[in-house]
């Protein structure tokens, strides 16, 4: 199924590898066109699932069948909600772009660069930490 409450971590690693890619690129030539799309993308998985994002998809579909099964499963709602903050920053980014406002598009899509190559490279997922954090004061869990 591909919206379950668990998730092999290995997949959001691997999406936030390819979204350093593609908000590394959107910074260098400023194509906001592309972090639309990557908005999208955010919007998939923090609002459908996880596994109904496309780099999700491709990780279930292409990625996982070549690797040794795993055990290791974390719960889907932390990195949905790291979607969502993915997808505020991103969206910000695409007004500041759209709107003649570069500075703000450089500067939300640079945050979430940074954001997703934490995840990418040293597994720290900042939006997932911020949705602990959250539980811990109480707020209502994010639903996965």
């Amino acid at each position: 199924m591909a919206n379950t409450p668990f998730v092999d971590p290995r997949g959001p690693r691997f999406g936030a590898w390819i979204t350093t890619v593609v908000l590394a690129v959107v910074l260098i030539t400023g194509w906001w066109p592309l972090l639309a799309i990557q908005t999208v993308v955010f919007g998939i998985g923090a609002f459908a699932g996880l596994g109904y994002g496309p780099y999700g998809l491709v990780y279930r579909h292409l990625v996982a069948p070549r690797l040794a099964p795993t055990t290791e499963r974390e719960e889907a709602a932390p990195p949905r909600f790291a979607q969502l903050v993915g997808f505020v920053f991103a969206l910000v980014g695409v007004i500041g772009y759209a709107a003649g406002l570069t500075g703000l598009g450089i500067v939300a899509t640079a945050l979430a660069l940074v954001a997703a190559f934490l995840n990418a490279a040293f597994g720290l997922c900042l939006g997932c930490q911020a949705y602990l954090l959250l539980r811990r004061a109480g707020v209502p869990a994010f639903a996965a």
